[in-house]
Protein backbone atom coordinates (compact mmCIF):
# COMPACT_ATOMS: atom_id res chain seq x y z
CA UNK A 1 0.00 0.00 0.00
CA UNK A 2 1.07 3.50 -1.02
CA UNK A 3 2.08 5.84 1.20
CA UNK A 4 0.55 9.47 1.44
CA UNK A 5 4.17 10.77 0.67
CA UNK A 6 4.08 8.52 -2.53
CA UNK A 7 0.90 9.17 -3.82
CA UNK A 8 2.05 12.61 -3.21
CA UNK A 9 4.54 12.10 -5.77
CA UNK A 10 3.14 9.68 -8.05
CA UNK A 11 -0.15 11.67 -8.29
CA UNK A 12 0.20 14.80 -7.08
CA UNK A 13 3.16 16.75 -7.64
CA UNK A 14 2.84 17.01 -11.62
CA UNK A 15 -0.84 18.72 -11.53
CA UNK A 16 0.96 21.36 -9.08
CA UNK A 17 3.45 22.29 -11.33
CA UNK A 18 1.29 22.25 -14.28
CA UNK A 19 -0.55 25.54 -12.59
CA UNK A 20 2.80 27.55 -12.90
CA UNK A 21 4.10 29.51 -15.72
CA UNK A 22 8.06 29.16 -16.71
CA UNK A 23 9.19 33.01 -16.25
CA UNK A 24 7.33 32.57 -12.72
CA UNK A 25 10.06 33.76 -10.34
CA UNK A 26 9.67 32.84 -6.56
CA UNK A 27 8.88 34.09 -3.39
CA UNK A 28 12.63 33.64 -2.94
CA UNK A 29 16.08 32.63 -4.79
CA UNK A 30 17.02 33.08 -8.44
CA UNK A 31 15.36 30.50 -10.31
CA UNK A 32 12.16 30.92 -12.05
CA UNK A 33 9.11 27.98 -12.65
CA UNK A 34 10.66 26.41 -15.45
CA UNK A 35 14.39 26.14 -13.92
CA UNK A 36 12.88 25.29 -10.08
CA UNK A 37 11.50 21.68 -13.01
CA UNK A 38 14.60 21.45 -14.37
CA UNK A 39 16.31 21.01 -11.20
CA UNK A 40 13.62 18.71 -9.67
CA UNK A 41 14.00 16.46 -12.58
CA UNK A 42 17.74 16.17 -11.70
CA UNK A 43 17.16 15.57 -7.86
CA UNK A 44 14.79 12.59 -8.77
CA UNK A 45 17.13 11.48 -11.28
CA UNK A 46 20.12 11.46 -9.06
CA UNK A 47 17.68 9.74 -6.31
CA UNK A 48 16.98 7.12 -8.90
CA UNK A 49 20.67 6.66 -9.47
CA UNK A 50 20.79 7.90 -12.61
CA UNK A 51 23.07 11.42 -11.98
CA UNK A 52 26.03 10.25 -9.94
CA UNK A 53 27.18 13.80 -7.89
CA UNK A 54 29.72 13.81 -5.21
CA UNK A 55 29.85 13.90 -1.62
CA UNK A 56 29.35 17.41 0.15
CA UNK A 57 29.10 15.76 3.66
CA UNK A 58 30.53 13.45 6.35
CA UNK A 59 31.48 12.50 9.34
CA UNK A 60 29.24 14.03 12.35
CA UNK A 61 28.22 16.87 9.78
CA UNK A 62 26.45 13.77 7.97
CA UNK A 63 24.54 12.42 10.77
CA UNK A 64 22.72 16.16 12.05
CA UNK A 65 22.29 16.01 7.96
CA UNK A 66 20.49 12.74 7.96
CA UNK A 67 18.55 13.64 10.92
CA UNK A 68 17.03 16.61 9.86
CA UNK A 69 16.13 14.70 6.46
CA UNK A 70 14.08 12.22 8.58
CA UNK A 71 12.59 14.90 10.57
CA UNK A 72 9.39 16.98 10.00
CA UNK A 73 11.25 19.93 9.70
CA UNK A 74 10.89 21.87 6.24
CA UNK A 75 14.06 23.03 3.99
CA UNK A 76 14.63 26.97 5.05
CA UNK A 77 14.22 29.56 2.36
CA UNK A 78 16.59 30.63 0.63
CA UNK A 79 18.68 27.34 1.48
CA UNK A 80 21.63 27.69 -0.46
CA UNK A 81 23.05 24.68 -2.85
CA UNK A 82 26.87 24.72 -3.72
CA UNK A 83 26.21 22.98 -6.75
CA UNK A 84 24.20 25.20 -8.48
CA UNK A 85 24.97 28.49 -10.19
CA UNK A 86 24.68 31.69 -8.45
CA UNK A 87 21.44 33.04 -11.52
CA UNK A 88 20.31 29.59 -12.12
CA UNK A 89 21.03 27.04 -13.93
CA UNK A 90 20.57 27.42 -18.10
CA UNK A 91 17.43 26.31 -19.41
CA UNK A 92 17.50 23.28 -21.18
CA UNK A 93 14.19 22.10 -22.20
CA UNK A 94 12.19 24.65 -24.76
CA UNK A 95 9.31 25.16 -22.26
CA UNK A 96 7.29 24.23 -19.38
CA UNK A 97 5.43 21.45 -21.17
CA UNK A 98 8.43 20.02 -21.93
CA UNK A 99 10.06 20.15 -18.37
CA UNK A 100 7.09 19.05 -16.47
CA UNK A 101 7.05 16.07 -18.79
CA UNK A 102 10.71 14.95 -18.39
CA UNK A 103 10.21 15.45 -14.43
CA UNK A 104 7.18 12.82 -14.74
CA UNK A 105 9.44 10.79 -16.52
CA UNK A 106 12.27 10.49 -13.86
CA UNK A 107 9.62 10.14 -11.45
CA UNK A 108 8.00 7.34 -13.32
CA UNK A 109 11.75 5.62 -13.67
CA UNK A 110 12.48 6.04 -10.02
CA UNK A 111 9.60 4.28 -9.03
CA UNK A 112 10.87 1.39 -11.30
CA UNK A 113 14.09 1.30 -10.34
CA UNK A 114 13.02 0.71 -7.04
CA UNK A 115 10.10 -1.58 -7.82
CA UNK A 116 12.72 -3.73 -9.27
CA UNK A 117 15.45 -3.25 -6.39
CA UNK A 118 14.06 -2.32 -3.30
CA UNK A 119 16.94 -3.18 -1.25
CA UNK A 120 18.78 -0.23 -3.54
CA UNK A 121 20.36 2.58 -1.81
CA UNK A 122 21.16 5.74 -4.20
CA UNK A 123 24.13 8.78 -3.17
CA UNK A 124 22.83 11.91 -2.49
CA UNK A 125 25.63 14.90 -2.44
CA UNK A 126 24.07 16.23 1.15
CA UNK A 127 22.56 13.49 2.72
CA UNK A 128 24.87 9.94 2.00
CA UNK A 129 23.74 7.24 0.64
CA UNK A 130 19.77 6.88 0.90
CA UNK A 131 17.31 3.75 0.75
CA UNK A 132 13.89 3.95 -0.73
CA UNK A 133 12.42 5.41 2.10
CA UNK A 134 14.91 8.11 2.75
CA UNK A 135 14.53 8.94 -1.11
CA UNK A 136 10.92 9.58 -1.08
CA UNK A 137 11.36 11.63 1.98
CA UNK A 138 14.20 13.55 0.74
CA UNK A 139 11.81 13.67 -2.78
CA UNK A 140 8.43 14.61 -0.70
CA UNK A 141 10.71 17.67 1.40
CA UNK A 142 12.51 18.93 -1.63
CA UNK A 143 9.08 18.75 -3.91
CA UNK A 144 7.34 21.08 -0.82
CA UNK A 145 9.88 23.40 -0.62
CA UNK A 146 9.79 24.34 -4.29
CA UNK A 147 6.19 24.60 -4.38
CA UNK A 148 6.41 26.90 -1.13
CA UNK A 149 8.22 28.63 -2.94
CA UNK A 150 6.55 29.52 -5.62
CA UNK A 151 3.54 29.88 -3.78
CA UNK A 152 1.71 27.02 -4.21
CA UNK A 153 1.19 25.72 -0.26
CA UNK A 154 0.50 21.95 0.28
Amino acid sequence: MATIKEIFLKEQVIPLFSQLVSEKKGNWGVMNAQQMVEHLADAVKNASGKLLLPSLTEGERLEKMRSFLMSDKPFKENTPNPMMPATGAALRRPDMQSAIAKLQSELDYFFVVFQKNPLLKTKNAFFGELDYQMNIQLLDKHFRHHLKQFGIDV
